[in-house]
């Protein structure tokens, strides 16, 4: 019977402030899907620094007839030089793996890379990019030894520093992840509003159910519990919305990126569900808190 009643009352209460109750799912689920979203995008550059950490490769490009270097002389690497590069290289404590890459090596792998782009690959043939050696290495934050090593070394044309590169591409997606959680949290204080308001017109539209039900001796927690009950399962059906959303954010944001961006990895559908799960979680318990928060600051039930 108490049951029972319980649920009758949530139900009037959710029909009785109709208008208001459908402004709180939505701005729980823009808010949560604003805060899932950013933990998305967190979990995805966590997950590719991770996966570059130890594929970073410093690109030791050599002298050829095309260099802008003027210590080059307009002229190719010898086979002496090349010679003493590597082995400078291999002898360095830092250095894990060194490769040496062709000029028809490294057009071939160009053309992969942008076998997409037709008008790049008119526009560039075998020998306008130089041969190189690829440096993988032990330790990635040790990057300078290398550039120290190489530091003015003769048949050496530029040395590439991929961490560089990855560093501010993951600066761009930090700032995108920081800005997603911001405006999020923006929604979640404007949500707890709308939930302080929507119990407090709920109760002061049923103050004489609720007045009775303390005459005959009813609990405060039995009086609150509808009014809470209504703020969780608002906070549920915005969560619910918002994983649909987080959905739509796999697929058109992150995979996209994936896609678009070949150098990071895959984010899982299970660390999607567990970001999803963790947003209804947090949606629902807001509400609840705020429901609860509410009663016992503005009601004094």
């Amino acid at each position: 019977m108490r049951a029972q009643f319980v649920l009758q009352e949530i139900w009037i209460g959710l029909r009785r402030n109709l208008t208001m109750t459908v402004s709180l799912v939505i701005t729980v689920a823009i808010a949560m899907a604003l805060l899932g979203t950013g933990l998305l995008v967190k979990l995805q550059v966590d997950s590719s620094k991770s996966y570059w950490h130890d594929r970073i490769e410093v690109s030791v490009f050599l002298c050829n007839k095309t260099s802008t270097n003027p210590s080059c002389n307009k002229t190719d690497a010898t086979d002496q030089q090349k010679a003493e590069i590597k082995r400078d290289l291999e002898g360095s404590p830092v250095v894990a793996q060194v490769t040496y890459e062709s000029k028809e090596q490294a057009f071939e792998r160009f053309k992969e890379t942008f076998s997409s782009n037709p008008g790049l690959l008119q526009g560039t043939k075998v020998g306008d990019i130089p041969d190189s050696f690829r440096v993988r290495l032990s330790d990635p934050e040790r990057v300078d030894e290398i550039t120290k090593l190489l530091a003015n070394r003769a048949g050496v044309d530029q040395v590439v520093n991929e961490k560089e590169i990855l560093d501010r591409f993951f600066k761009i997606l930090n700032g995108l992840q920081w800005a997603a959680i911001m405006i999020a949290a923006i929604q979640v204080i404007a949500a707890v509003l709308l939930v302080a308001n929507t119990v407090r017109l709920s109760a002061f539209n049923r103050r004489r159910e609720t007045g009775i039900m303390r005459l005959v001796g009813a609990s405060n927690l039995y009086i609150q519990l509808p009014f809470i009950l209504e703020g969780a399962i608002a906070g549920l059906i915005g969560g619910l919305f918002a994983a649909i959303l987080l959905v739509g954010s796999k697929i058109v944001l992150i995979d996209q990126l994936q896609e678009s961006l070949e150098f990071t990895s895959r984010l899982s559908w299970t660390s999607v569900t567990g970001v999803i799960v963790f947003s209804i979680c947090v949606g629902v318990l807001l509400c609840a808190v705020a429901s609860f928060l509410s009663l016992r600051r503005y009601l004094r039930i």
